[in-house]
């Protein structure tokens, strides 16, 4: 039976990638700071034959992403799919934020991907065989999201991502790496974040089931970028491709009064981070 690791398992994008892949009969590597809740979904799960394990982890510290890293290497219990899904935002705007809670960020979203990656990527190269799939943000595409470190890290998770995922040694063992870009979903990460998800209209949200589904989906066809949805498709092409100061005034901005604009003053829609 495959074996998959999801990260940040217990809630969200997480949740709904565990609750999939169960669906589907992997046996799951569930990865969260709360052991309780993880104990609690693996007992809930649906299970191949065998028990999900747990691995409570703080993935924002070295000894976290070893524990996991440890998991990953096992040649003798192999992991065919790895979800790098864990993730987190800055709670106030660059620079009102402590270094230390910014370079926790950073160390989440950029540290233990790379880690965990280089953790699973040797295995699955020598079988020629296994998945990663790594949980970015629409915000990567371009300045959605100003004053926060969050849209840079989910940049670095992107470029990391194709760059890898499209290699000769990656591509020819057949491993498939893909970047997921959500755009806004409804989970804890906003709640966490400090951002009041309730001022953003109902049409602009997707399920995480939803993002999930998509992802699997395009892991499984090969595709190095999966972007969830058709408005968010069409909002990632914006921001690649259309000059900055066409984008810029439909940018969300934490550190500007509400209501205000980042191009001089005018009404914005805010845009808020997946």
């Amino acid at each position: 039976m495959p074996t998959a690791v999801v990260t940040g398992a217990s809630a969200g994008i997480g949740l709904a990638f565990a609750e999939l892949l169960a669906e589907r009969g992997h046996h799951l590597v569930l990865v969260a700071r709360d052991g309780a809740r993880l104990d609690a979904l693996a007992a809930a799960l649906r299970s191949p034959g065998r028990p999900h394990q747990v691995i409570p982890a703080d993935l924002t510290t070295v000894a976290g992403c070893r524990a996991v890293e440890r998991r990953l290497a096992d040649r003798a219990a192999p992991v065919d799919l790895l979800v790098n899904n864990a993730g987190a935002a800055p709670s106030r705007p660059f620079p009102e934020n402590p270094v230390a809670a910014e370079e926790a960020v950073l160390d989440l979203n950029v540290r233990a991907v790379l880690r965990l990656t280089h953790a699973a990527l040797p295995g699955m190269v020598a079988r020629r065989s296994g998945g990663v799939l790594n949980v970015a943000s629409v915000a990567a595409l371009g300045p959605g999201w100003l004053a926060s470190t969050y849209p840079p890290s989910k940049s670095w998770v992107l470029a990391f991502t194709e760059s890898v995922g499209r290699s000769d040694l990656v591509r020819r063992a057949g491993v498939r790496m893909t970047a997921v870009l959500p755009g806004y979903t409804r989970t804890e990460f906003h709640r966490r974040a400090g951002i009041a998800a309730s001022e953003f209209p109902g049409w602009m949200w997707l399920p995480a089931a939803r993002v999930a589904a998509t992802a699997l989906r395009d892991l499984d066809r090969g595709r190095t970028v999966s972007i969830p949805g058709l408005r968010y498709r069409l909002a990632g092409w914006a921001l690649r491709h259309l000059p900055r100061p066409v984008v810029a005034p439909w940018c969300w901005d934490p550190s500007r009064p509400s209501g205000a604009s980042a191009a001089g003053g005018h009404p914005a829609n805010r845009q808020d981070p997946p």
